[in-house]
């Protein structure tokens, strides 16, 4: 898969006329090559994926890497550097660099310091965008993403029944957290088992739990704490960061009450973040923009008389953010095979927020759901 992910970025290159691209984020890098870097820049150790048009590919990664990178990346050769030793990560490039005309790079994902290297390597003119290339490779799924994707679904899926058995009067935020954890990782621990051979892809989730209650609901991206939850309270729960199956990403969230609704009012805001997830969905289908499901989302919202929302959804994959997003502007037209983040939501700046989310592919006809839990407000106030 990732040779043939090698040869069709090649492809690319050619038919753009770059005659070198140089990929430094770490998605993109695992999405060609299989070749997963945990640290990567948070410990200032670059690595640098370089790919000519006729194939070959070079992979610089640090020396303690080694035995993983040999392990999973599939790559023409490597080059690997010590902290402190020679030029480190340099030491390859400035040849690499001579030998071309045009060199590609992701301008927005370059880490700082590689691209203040490479800008006083090559000339300003002779510096390509390779960005469009390849996040148009990545927006339609292949079947091995998919089925990757239907999994991440059913780790979602673990995680939000998790919590919310978890949620309770009496019960600190970062309980509901271990909980979601320990189910999303029991999960893709069985997952993994089942069906992928590969030993080394780690079950555990890797981000800290998206979660709000009380007066905190309106802060979206809030993370676990101490705070013990209360009877009559609305509880937010996202996993649009901890869904991170096999390193592919999936958006999920839902809003809950502990016993009651306190405050009625807040019953009419979640109706409509509801409704407006509904009113995105009646026109999800391949063939059309974008943005036309973010407008379907954003007049019910505004009809209701509420704010002008964030945008309604964006797709995923080994990405937590990739294109097109369904948001004003995003002419992007709907394709098969790609997998969407699809939201409903409704702020009331400084009194109450109501969000629902959920992940679809989308098929030929339409589109597939992969997460899936309740959402009438019924199933959302828990006793």
């Amino acid at each position: 898969m990732f040779e043939q992910r090698i040869e069709s970025f090649s492809q690319r290159l050619r038919q753009s006329s770059f005659d070198l691209a140089l990929i430094t984020d770490s998605d993109s890098v695992y999405y060609l090559t299989g070749y997963y870097d945990y640290l990567h820049m948070e410990f200032g150790r670059p690595t640098i994926l370089a790919v000519f048009p006729d194939g070959d590919s070079l992979l610089i990664t640090p020396q303690m890497e080694a035995d993983m990178a040999q392990a999973a990346a599939e790559v023409g050769r490597f080059a690997f550097w010590n902290d402190g030793a020679g030029e480190e990560w340099r030491e390859e490039l400035p040849d690499l660099l001579a030998t071309v005309s045009s060199v590609a790079i992701e301008p927005n994902q370059m880490p700082a310091l590689v691209k203040e290297f490479v800008t006083s390597q090559v000339a300003a003119e002779k510096l390509r965008d390779v960005s469009v290339v390849i996040s148009e490779m990545r927006m339609i799924k292949s079947d091995e993403e998919l089925q990757l994707a239907r999994h991440a679904g059913q780790v979602a899926n673990a995680m939000m029944a998790a919590g919310r058995a978890t949620i309770g009067s009496g019960v600190a935020e970062f309980e509901v957290a271990l909980a979601t954890s320990a189910a999303g990782t029991r999960k893709a621990a069985e997952l993994l088992a089942a069906h992928y051979p590969d030993g080394r892809m780690s079950p555990n989730t890797h981000f800290l739990q998206i979660m709000a209650s009380g007066r905190e609901i309106t802060m979206p991206h809030h993370r676990a704490s101490t705070r013990v939850m209360q009877s009559g309270e609305p509880v937010f729960l996202c996993f649009c960061g901890m869904t991170n199956f096999h390193r592919f990403k999936l958006g999920f969230d839902r809003t809950f009450w502990i016993d009651h609704i306190a405050d009625p009012s807040q019953r009419a805001v979640y109706e409509v973040a509801v409704a407006s997830q509904k009113a995105a969905l009646a026109v999800l289908r391949p063939g059309i923009p974008a943005e036309d499901v973010h407008a379907a989302y954003a007049e019910v919202i505004q009809t209701a008389g509420y704010a002008y929302p964030f945008r309604c959804g964006r797709a995923t994959g080994f990405s937590f953010l990739e294109k097109p997003e369904l948001v004003a502007g995003d002419k992007t037209i709907l394709q098969p095979g790609m997998v969407l983040a699809v939201d409903g939501s409704v702020s009331v700046a400084n009194t109450f927020r109501a969000q629902v989310g959920d992940s679809f592919i989308m098929t030929e006809d339409g589109y597939e759901q992969i997460t899936d839990h309740p959402k009438t407000i019924e199933d959302v106030i828990l006793h």
